[in-house]
């Protein structure tokens, strides 16, 4: 430690460069510490606080800090070719579920055997399954082949602020399909043409 240090107050105040010492004897007389803030500095930065409450309060913004973030996690749904219709509606539910929690899922299509051979099976199937999330989903890689198993990531989409605009676009759609129908059909009898008297 070097002879001289610049000295910070409890509230952060400057005290001025003074001896080591005279720093320890400063933090005595208020029953402080002397904690080195800046050691590359010349003089280096000293400043007067009580260790025991820093370190709390930095374990404290830690724990804050670490209640903040969200983990997202992989979770791993597995299909084959040959998935029956009632399977693949189970593990697209548990998918669906999977990225209402945050999660991204990676979706694997497993080979086995000849199965290899129509790759054009499996690549339907993760279509299929892309098709049907379109809405809610965001493909971070599209479907390749890794030895004998095709792999598709997905992530949840971004949620768009002011509710589900999914919703309201098809209530616009009857809307309009509506107003083009009465459009379509005279408003009263009186309205239309009348037929031609002889």
């Amino acid at each position: 430690m070097a002879p001289e240090v610049r000295v910070l107050g409890p509230d952060g105040e400057a005290l001025g460069v003074m001896s080591l010492a005279e720093a320890l004897r400063n933090a005595a007389e208020v029953d402080l510490d002397v904690i080195e803030i800046v050691a590359t500095a010349t003089p280096p930065v000293v400043r007067i606080m009580d260790y025991g409450k820093f370190k709390y309060q930095e374990q404290k913004r830690e724990h804050e800090a670490k209640l903040k973030q969200t983990v997202i996690e992989i979770k791993e749904v597995k299909f084959r070719p040959g998935t029956d219709d009632g399977d693949y509606n189970i593990k697209l539910r548990n998918i669906r579920r999977f990225l209402d929690d945050g999660d991204k899922v990676k979706v694997t299509l497993r080979f086995r055997g000849r199965e290899i051979t129509h790759q054009e099976l499996g690549m339907a199937l993760l279509m299929r399954l892309k098709d049907e999330l379109a809405d809610s989903i965001l493909v971070e890689s599209m479907p390749k082949l890794e030895g004998k198993q095709m792999v598709m990531m997905i992530a949840p989409g971004k949620k768009k602020p002011g509710g589900k605009p999914a919703e309201a676009k098809v209530a616009d759609k009857t809307t309009d399909k509506t107003t083009d129908k009465a459009a379509a059909k005279p408003a009263s009898p009186e309205a239309a043409p009348a037929p031609a008297a002889e």
